[in-house]
């Protein structure tokens, strides 16, 4: 724009950060891969990507949630501001929820309220940010803790998820990464993207490590209860007396409601050291200055959580065993694609892609997006989630859409197969034998 003749000069421009958070992010990816669908397939697009269930009619909230919701609306109790906190019949219904899982009862006091799960990443991430200070974080893992970390400043160093022991916790490697500035380390539990479920006797190795390490554990369980498999979900704040635990969860998946936007953040330290340490100061601070979940939402949380019934919880989890059983049969008749261990919790499953059987194919990002645009079906490629080269698979759909899903993929896989690799593709040979470059953190042939 020119005034007089003269080029004015503005003074605002682009957040570099912003930018650069939003570059490999799991929505950038997916609307990447949703644009090179090809428009004249005329067969319906099959997203085998995200973690929104309720996309699919197989997947329905229980009508105690949404009866909840319109009694919350209708008593007209919950239409004025929520305290940074949450409102206390919200946060006591949760305190109540998640003390049947603990060998002690936690109190309103250690809840706080938060906009889904993201925003409770969000607040701890600030709140734990200091100069020179680190974070451990998995790989793979749920790639928003690089995203808010790498804006907060906050380092980041990567543990390995071991996929040959069921994507336990490398612990040697947390602590050879951790130094006097590591400030925490992150566990997902039930695994997201990797579908594992971590043991009784894991978490506590792993909560006596951050103890030996002087850190607190950050507990990502917005999976908790969705397993299927041998072994039971077990909450990390049950170590909280041997490390402090911050626990973040939600009703988003186990209710499938993740467009309601609840969730919170819990303390479990029955020792007092996130107090003594300015921590529970800190989270107060930052609560102050952002917005809370909707009033209407934190109104029928009690209704919510006190009310539905074990057969709905039953139903889902039926339903995500069938999915994972689908798809970890299926994948073994794909020789290009294997995959560690059979998923036991959550909604995907991580699978490792072997670019040496197939041609025409650069990478996992390169073999997403021409699948997207062959066969219109929607895979993660496993960069987005820390691992090059493997895809995350998401399995929380209808069984039908998962199996056609399934075949689509194989199709795609016989025809990009090399020549000579043809007949592995007929059933005539497995992959049976794996090993984990420390370089490259692939699982190799």
């Amino acid at each position: 724009m020119k005034e007089n003749g003269a080029k004015t000069r503005w003074n605002f421009k682009e957040n570099d950060k912003l930018l650069a958070g939003s570059g490999v992010s799991i929505r950038v990816v997916r609307n990447t891969l949703m644009q090179s669908v090809d428009p004249s397939d005329t067969r319906p697009v099959i997203p085998l990507s995200h973690g929104d269930p309720s996309s699919f009619s197989c997947f329905r909230t229980t009508p105690v949630a949404e009866d909840a919701i319109f009694d919350s609306v209708r008593s007209a109790k919950f239409n004025g501001y929520s305290s940074s906190v949450g409102i206390l019949s919200a946060r006591r219904a949760v305190a109540e929820h998640l003390s049947q899982d603990l060998p002690y009862k936690l109190s309103p006091d250690d809840v706080y309220l938060t906009i889904g799960c993201t925003q409770a990443i969000e607040i701890i991430l600030n709140v734990l940010a200091r100069p020179n200070a680190n974070i451990l974080l998995p790989r793979p893992g749920f790639p928003y803790y690089e995203a808010r970390a790498a804006y907060n400043h906050l380092e980041m160093r990567h543990f390995n998820l071991l996929p040959e022991k069921k994507w336990e916790v490398d612990l040697n490697a947390v602590e050879s990464l951790a130094d006097e500035n590591t400030v925490a380390m992150v566990i997902i539990n039930p695994g997201n993207p990797c579908g594992n479920v971590y043991t009784y006797q894991h978490l506590k190795e792993v909560a006596e490590m951050a103890r030996k390490l002087g850190i607190l554990v950050i507990a990502d369980e917005v999976y908790d209860h969705l397993t299927f498999g041998s072994k039971p979900f077990v909450p990390m704040g049950i170590f909280g007396s041997i490390a402090p635990v911050i626990t973040l969860g939600s009703i988003s998946k186990r209710w499938i409601v993740p467009g309601w936007r609840l969730g919170w953040l819990v303390t479990n330290d029955p020792n007092g050291i996130l107090k003594e340490y300015g921590v529970i100061d800190s989270i107060m601070g930052y609560l102050n200055l952002i917005s809370d979940p909707a009033t209407l939402i934190q109104g029928a949380i009690p209704m919510i959580l006190q009310k539905t019934k074990d057969d709905f919880f039953s139903k889902i989890v039926n339903i995500l065993r069938q999915a994972a059983d689908i798809c970890y049969d299926k994948i073994k008749d794909i020789p290009c694609i294997t995959c560690p261990s059979k998923p036991e919790g959550s909604m995907s499953v991580m699978v490792k892609l072997h670019l040496n059987l197939l041609e025409d194919i650069e990478d996992d990002l390169d073999f997403c997006v021409k699948l997207a645009k062959e066969e219109s079906l929607i895979i993660l490629p496993g960069v987005t989630v820390g691992l090059k080269n493997w895809l995350r698979i998401t399995f929380a759909c209808e069984l039908s859409t998962l199996e056609d899903g399934l075949k689509r993929l194989t199709a795609f896989c016989q025809r990009h197969a090399k020549k000579k690799n043809k007949l592995l593709l007929e059933g005539t040979f497995s992959l049976h034998f794996w090993e984990v470059s420390d370089s490259t953190q692939e699982l190799k042939m």
